[in-house]
């Protein structure tokens, strides 16, 4: 896809909001659990390959995606550190895990015998590196009766094709105030935790959640994802107990202003009227680029005011109702700070029902991402 360098619309990345937000976790570790920064879909949508840079400089020792594209594309970029996987990679590229050393999840006694089988086709030489998921409640990806976990212990134990590097599993309602679920999971892991052997390096529950409000709870790595972003995963339901920085504004600029007549109309299926001669400015953003329709009527912000956003939104561009006059080129701030006033994803999120998470994720490719502020020395940091 082009990437749209040359016109005003930018996501921009806060390299030591980013920084800061990771030495705050660091911070709270008092037992030596290591941190992987989880670097899947494009580090949220900011960059996957800045942000580890920037993570790696601020203590992170590993990183985390969810495709196995994604594990290579750190890989030729020159991490050396460990990465895993955490989706479920096609057993037929067990030659790759071997030989760029990526872990990868097991969360079948299936997929450990087909990638055996293709292990033994392709001549690999190296074990597997694997992280045996448990699925405690979260019904996604991992093994839950305990029969099947026995089976797969004793089919790792007989195939020195795999490394068992890690146990891990997934909660989830580590964000929320009421605990039972959690609790729950956190019994069924230890009931898992009974039975594999002692010696596993990697034991991992803890995302940014379970971090954040559970001491990173029996685990010596931390999965650490969208707290690095500087978004609370509970949306606002519980308060980070250490403030976290949003890392990403989103902005662009006036490219034609004009004086709109009362009763005039704006955008596709003409909805919006203006109820009085009205100033009205348009931006080259809209749906193509991951700013939704949904935003329709939602405030952006211009020179320290509100600016309603009237009619529907374009494929790439939208308009907004001005203050006053304003020239081409005056900033504009969709997400992010202007002045006094804030736009948080999760004002986003809240005005389009969905969760802090997914905005900047789908943002697409076509909005470059500039980096600012990327001298992290502890001094500027």
């Amino acid at each position: 896809m082009t990437i749209g360098f040359l016109r005003p619309t930018k996501a921009v990345v806060d390299c030591q909001a980013l920084y800061h937000n990771i030495k705050s976790e660091l911070a709270t570790i008092k037992d030596g659990a290591e941190v992987f920064a989880v670097v899947k879909a494009n580090g949220y949508g900011h960059g996957a390959v800045k942000v580890a840079g920037v993570a790696k400089k601020a203590g992170a020792s590993g990183f985390c995606v969810s495709l196995l594209d994604e594990a290579l594309e750190l890989r030729e970029a020159g991490f050396q550190e460990p990465i895993l996987v955490l989706g479920v990679v096609d057993p037929k590229h067990v030659a790759i895990l071997v030989q760029e050393k990526i872990s990868t999840t097991a969360a079948s006694l299936e997929w450990l015998e087909q990638t055996s089988y293709y292990w033994h086709q392709f001549e690999c030489t190296q074990s597997v590196l694997i992280h045996v998921k448990i699925d405690t409640g979260m019904g996604r990806l991992g093994f839950v009766e305990e029969v099947d976990m026995l089976a797969a212990i004793d089919f790792i134990e007989k195939h020195p094709e795999f490394y068992l590097e890690g146990l891990f599993t997934h909660f989830a309602k580590a964000d929320s105030k009421d605990n039972s679920y959690f609790e729950m999971q956190q019994e069924r892991f230890r009931k898992a935790l009974a039975i594999f052997p002692t010696t596993i390096r990697y034991i991992h529950t803890s995302n940014s959640a379970t971090a954040l409000w559970h001491d990173h709870w029996r685990s010596n790595m931390i999965r650490l994802g969208v707290e690095m972003y500087g978004l609370n995963p509970s949306g606002t339901e519980l308060a980070t107990p250490f403030e976290i920085k949003q890392v990403m504004s989103l902005i662009s600029s006036l490219v034609q202003v004009k004086r709109l007549k009362k009763g005039e109309r704006v955008s596709y299926g003409a909805e919006y009227q203006a109820q009085q001669d009205e100033w009205i400015g348009t931006l080259p953003i809209g749906y193509a680029d991951g700013f939704i329709r949904h935003f329709k009527g939602f405030s952006v912000l211009v020179e320290g005011h509100q600016a309603e956003i009237v009619g529907r939104i374009c494929m790439d561009q939208c308009m907004i109702r001005l203050p006053h006059a304003l020239p081409v080129g005056t900033k504009v701030t969709i997400f992010g700070k202007d002045g006094d006033l804030v736009n948080t994803f999760q004002d986003g999120a809240e005005y389009v029902d969905t969760i802090n998470y997914e905005l900047p994720c789908i943002l697409s490719e076509r909005v470059p991402r500039i980096y600012i502020n990327e001298d992290l020395s502890e001094s500027h940091a």
